[in-house]
């Protein structure tokens, strides 16, 4: 998926944390909100629990395929539950975990305004250490027998533990998006290959700023590229490890930089509006965390139709999407219910052949018919299939390291 942008976790001030208390994104009355402990393992009480609420989810809002997947296919298979599903669309994650903050800081322990959130992993991270997070439940509900919970990129999240704190509910893979017409296979070979081809064609490549999810991915692709993969910062966030790595990967930056769009004087804001620059022809190539999703723009004519993908010698960086619930949320219920479907196999495939989102659940414990459905999809020319754009992943820095190159990032390359 392409998701995600994010920012450092700005702490809110007093007067901001109760401030927040006054705004609410739903107006479910007071009954239709959790009155006692949820227990997953009692299904049949969830459901009970969770029929008539409104579970406000705060997720990033600028893609509109999966927007309009939540508010289509997602909406009509929680109705019949009782659930309704309120997007609540941002572009920040950081924005709802502050929100959760805010209010835990101005007291309110129950009936927050925050039912479940897309995180990724810096986000996470934040709220177990702020002890933000109702745990104790992914393995608990009827969906997690399709999860393979030893798999490190589900135990996981950016190397912080996900201890029963997050639902899975994507598989996230890095691919680099160019127009063939303008660049050949051996230009997109290795991250070295595609900087000598911004070097010969200048303004035709950039990434947006970190902590744009997708930019800070890039900066990270070309950080694995610089250094010979992630193995020596495997780990916790440790300085004396962080310091040789950074200096080699801000002088690369800083070559790389003239050749940018715009000259490097300024950067793209968001993956949407890197996007956007290709689908006007302003640039040739980009990097992406949702190559699936590349196909239906091809067919919608956003993308050319040479648009093709590739791998870069240093790998795919793959992460997988979690939803997870704040500990004061007000519908805990229905929010434990939303997950359910969101790993229900008919969701995951509906998700698949809507946005070509890669499933998050293990395609193994599912049913033959579905594992037959899902290969069924046909993959266009534009995408790489999964098998090939798999053939090389590397795993995710730990939250540590990616809250400090981004903000490297800012001081050293954007305000030099």
């Amino acid at each position: 998926m392409s998701p995600r942008p994010t920012r450092t976790l700005r702490l809110l001030t007093a007067a901001l944390a109760l401030a927040a208390l006054t705004v609410s994104a739903c107006g479910s009355s007071a009954s239709s909100r959790d009155t006692g402990t949820v227990d997953p393992a009692d299904w049949n009480a969830v459901l009970a629990q969770a029929k008539g609420q409104t579970v406000n989810w705060y997720m990033y809002g600028g893609d509109d395929t999966l927007n309009n997947f939540v508010s289509g296919h997602l909406a009509d298979r929680l109705r019949p539950l009782g659930v309704t599903v309120n997007q609540v669309k941002i572009t920040d994650t950081a924005d709802a975990i502050n929100k959760v903050l805010g209010e835990k800081q101005a007291g309110l322990t129950t009936d927050g305004s925050v039912d479940a959130i897309w995180v990724n992993g810096e986000n996470f991270a934040t709220g177990v250490q702020a002890d933000l997070w109702y745990c104790g439940w992914d393995t608990r509900i009827p969906s997690a027998k399709y999860v393979d919970f030893t798999d490190p990129a589900v135990a996981n999240d950016f190397g912080v533990p996900v201890a029963g704190c997050e639902g899975v509910w994507q598989q996230a893979n890095s691919a680099l998006v160019y127009d063939s017409a303008e660049l050949e296979p051996a230009d997109v070979a290795s991250v070295s290959s595609l900087i000598d081809w911004a070097r010969r064609n200048p303004g035709r490549f950039t990434y947006p700023a970190p902590p744009d999810f997708t930019g800070s991915m890039a900066v990270r692709t070309i950080l694995y590229d610089t250094i010979g993969g992630p193995a020596t910062l495997a780990g916790a966030f440790d300085d004396t490890k962080y310091q040789p790595a950074a200096q080699k990967l801000w002088a690369r930056l800083a070559e790389l930089e003239p050749s940018l769009w715009r000259g490097g004087a300024t950067y793209p804001q968001s993956q949407q509006a890197v996007e956007k620059l290709y689908s006007d022809g302003e640039i040739s190539a980009f990097f992406t965390y949702g190559p699936g999703a590349v196909g239906a723009q091809v067919t919608k004519g956003l993308y050319p139709s040479s648009t093709r993908q590739a791998v870069p010698s240093a790998g795919n960086i793959a992460n997988s999407s979690f939803v997870a619930i704040p500990d004061n949320a007000a519908h805990k219920a229905a929010a434990l219910v939303l997950v359910n479907v969101l790993q229900e196999p008919e969701t995951q495939l509906a998700l698949y052949e809507a946005a070509g989102v890669y499933p998050g659940i293990d395609l193994r414990k599912t049913s033959a018919e579905i594992q037959q459905r899902f290969a069924a999809v046909p993959v266009p020319a534009s995408v790489l299939p999964l098998t090939e754009l798999t053939r090389n992943v590397q795993p995710e820095l730990a939250a540590g390291y990616v809250n400090r190159l981004e903000k490297d990032w800012t001081a050293t390359v954007l305000q030099k």
